[in-house]
């Protein structure tokens, strides 16, 4: 799950849109061989906006379009090598802003399941940013 039901209780006032689970296949990385052989990345998004409107109108143009999020996260995590998750993370959350209106705040998790630290045993390294696009991206 993207955020613990504590968050949801606390953080989280107001409406969101969720695109959970993303997968893809990306040459991220700062050790050489990351670039050069690649791996999994898993990719969350969620976006806080007012969603009255779209749920009165069930009309595509007074929301949030999903497949585009879902493009601009697959340009990103598919696209140039970077060496910081944080990069990947912040490259979509400034994608987002300049091409959806209306979204008051951003979340993005990138988790890189499979991380070459020697000698640990580690299930995933993640970055999650925030971002409000009025205050980070005027």
């Amino acid at each position: 799950m993207l955020w613990s039901l504590t968050a949801v209780m606390t953080d989280e006032r107001g409406d969101w849109i969720k695109l959970e689970g993303i997968v893809f296949y990306g040459f991220h990385g700062v050790d050489p061989a990351e670039k050069q052989l690649g791996q999994r990345f898993t990719v969350d998004v969620a976006l806080q906006r007012n969603l009255r409107r779209p749920g009165r109108s069930d009309d595509l143009h007074d929301t949030i379009n999903y497949a585009q999020v879902y493009r601009i996260a697959k340009q990103v995590m598919e696209g140039p090598s970077k060496n910081l998750l944080e990069a990947l993370a912040e490259e979509i959350a400034r994608r987002i802003a300049e091409s959806c209106a209306g979204v008051e705040t951003i979340r993005v998790r990138v988790r890189k399941p499979e991380v070459p630290i020697k000698g640990s045993v580690l299930a995933a390294a993640t970055v999650e940013i925030e971002r409000m696009p009025r205050i980070d991206y005027p």
